[in-house]
């Protein structure tokens, strides 16, 4: 820890939370401990807080106590508290939502005592070191409420501002979502802001589907005017209550020069929004870096500390618009490349969601080894991570040649798989179980959409010049990364050739980031910075780019990779 850190934050920081109601003002005086040895200067605050003789017995409010030498401190049993949490990429998150519930115990009103209801709530909150701002939906309920519960209420704060003011002590009941709006899937998530733990998890398909798979498809649906940007609301919130989910025009972001309507983090009622949440709530959105690089980058940032770490890394969003980011603590890069949708098991024959009776592995010798979702039942269909594996199988045992066509049985009669080599329609395609197969239209597909993130990572590299062995790490998220072989992402050609150990599938970064931005308000400062921060690459017109599709569209040599 750097001199000068309050015992507070090296607390947090070993892992150790101590608990405050204050947010560390020094109003409250419940975080104080005792230094043992070493030195804390006795602060103004301590003097008003804490008696004489406990000063003199080495007590001290943590949130005030500055230490520049090793110092052993007793915390008392009674303030450590749940309040951090293992998330992202083993990334420690200290607890400290924007959300606080604060119990108070207000004097009834009196002859003598003739102050307003929201007056005598407001001097209670400010007693215990919190600011309030309270809106008229609030003012019209605390009469009632205040009444009702003997004037034990508990005042939930969103910032400064009052959401709500509940009967009786209800702080442990204290909750929020963090959602990932992907192009293909929307998951929420219910987090316990009180002990940073998940209470539920709903995974669904994006309601904005019919409208096409893509953003693209999406965006040119919106064009069609009011109506048609309505309708992609609605379809959007309707899987959320149940992404153009504010209802702004995105028409921008689909033409030169690219432009968003906005980048910055807003902050808005949820009952402008139009989400089902408490009617006082509100909806914190993460900021956007780019036309095509979003909230779900900046929280994939967050998640695993990408601009926070001397490491060398490239960390990959595979899915539908695949992001690309490439950086360290020094500098980052960030760019999008549109993969079309068969990561997702989109516009491929046999693809399905990643559901019961997906083909999610694949292992190809003599024999074929299925690995399905859901256990011992009869596959329907062929997942993202099932695709890339049987393509990346397909090249090992040499069924399918690095320009990506696909051998026919009269090719390789004496192969122990030439009976699995079919054709449908005129199309030659491998069976992999009854009714489920992979066709060479299949691997086209496959080819563009990893070509276009394999190019997008090579213009990053030669624009920060720097080389494959200059790689630390290569990370794989999305809504697929958790799941995806990260040997056979590199015998594709998805990823540069790195050992396959420096290849770390981290999953589902947009909503572990979501999460973490949501249970600590430190975490979503951070988010907020990160726009200035990466600097975005535009891919469209680059000479570079083209160049480099052509030459990556096909699979590398086998021999290159060992």
């Amino acid at each position: 820890m750097p001199p000068g850190t309050t015992l507070f934050s090296a607390a947090h920081w070993i892992g150790l939370p101590i608990d405050s109601t204050c947010g560390g003002r020094g109003t409250c005086g419940k975080c104080k401990v005792q230094v043992l040895q070493g030195g804390a200067e006795i602060t103004i605050a301590d003097r008003k807080q804490l008696r004489a003789d406990e000063l003199e017995a080495g007590w001290r409010l943590s949130c005030q106590a500055k230490v520049y030498d090793d110092t052993t401190v007793n915390v008392p049993e009674l303030l450590r508290v749940p309040k951090a949490a293992t998330m992202g990429v083993n990334r420690l998150v200290l607890l400290d939502p924007n959300v606080r519930k604060v119990f108070v115990e207000l004097t009834e009103p009196s002859l003598e005592d003739q102050r307003s209801d929201i007056e005598r709530l407001r001097d209670a909150l400010t007693a215990e070191g919190f600011d309030m701002k309270a809106d008229l939906q609030s003012l019209r309920a605390l009469p009632a409420t205040l009444r009702a519960a003997e004037f034990k209420v508990t005042a939930v704060l969103g910032g400064d501002q009052l959401i709500a003011v509940e009967a009786g002590d209800s702080r442990d009941q204290s909750y929020g979502i963090a959602f990932d709006l992907g192009t293909t899937t929307v998951v929420g998530t219910l987090m316990n802001l009180r002990t940073g733990m998940a209470e539920a998890v709903r995974s669904t398909l994006n309601g904005q589907a019919p409208f096409g798979a893509d953003v693209i498809s999406r965006i040119s649906h919106g064009m069609q005017g009011d109506a048609a940007k309505a309708e992609l609301r609605e379809a959007v919130l309707a899987t959320m209550n149940g992404i153009l989910v504010l209802g702004i025009d995105a028409t921008p972001i689909s033409m030169m020069p690219f432009t968003p309507a906005f980048r910055e983090p807003l902050y808005l009622p949820s009952r402008e929004v139009g989400l089902d949440i408490h009617p006082g709530g509100y909806v914190q959105t993460l900021p956007v870096i780019g036309a095509y690089v979003g909230a779900d980058i900046v929280a994939g940032v967050v998640a695993t500390g990408l601009a926070r770490e001397d490491k060398l890394r490239v960390f990959v969003d595979v899915g539908t618009n695949g992001e690309i980011v490439l950086g360290s603590v020094k500098r980052v890069l960030c760019t999008a490349a549109p993969a079309g949708p068969a990561f997702e098991g989109s516009q491929i024959r046999c693809g399905m969601r990643a559901t019961d009776g997906a083909i999610e592995g694949v292992t190809l010798s003599d024999h074929v080894e299925l690995q399905v979702i859901g256990g011992d039942i009869a596959p329907k269909g062929i997942c993202g991570s099932g695709l890339v594996d049987t393509v990346a199988q397909l090249r090992l045992v040499g069924l399918l040649d690095a320009s990506g066509k696909m051998r026919s049985r009269e090719e390789v009669p004496e192969h122990p798989l030439s009976d699995r080599l079919i054709a449908i329609d005129g199309v030659r395609a491998f069976l992999l179980a009854e009714n489920v197969y992979l066709s060479q239209r299949d691997v086209r597909e496959l080819q563009f959409g990893k070509g276009s993130i394999a190019t997008g990572i090579k213009v990053l590299m030669d624009v920060m010049g720097v080389k494959t062995t200059d790689l630390d790490e290569v990370l794989l998220g999305g809504s697929f990364g958790s799941y995806l072989n990260p040997e056979s992402a590199k015998i594709i050609g998805l990823v540069p050739p790195v050992d396959v150990d420096r290849i770390l599938s981290v999953g589902n970064t947009a909503g572990e980031g979501a999460k973490m931005s949501l249970l600590s308000f430190r975490e979503r400062q951070i988010a907020f910075e990160l726009p200035d921060k990466i600097e975005y690459v535009e891919l469209s017109g680059r000479s570079d780019f083209n160049e480099s599709f052509v030459s990556v569209l096909q699979f590398p040599e086998l021999e290159t990779l060992r």
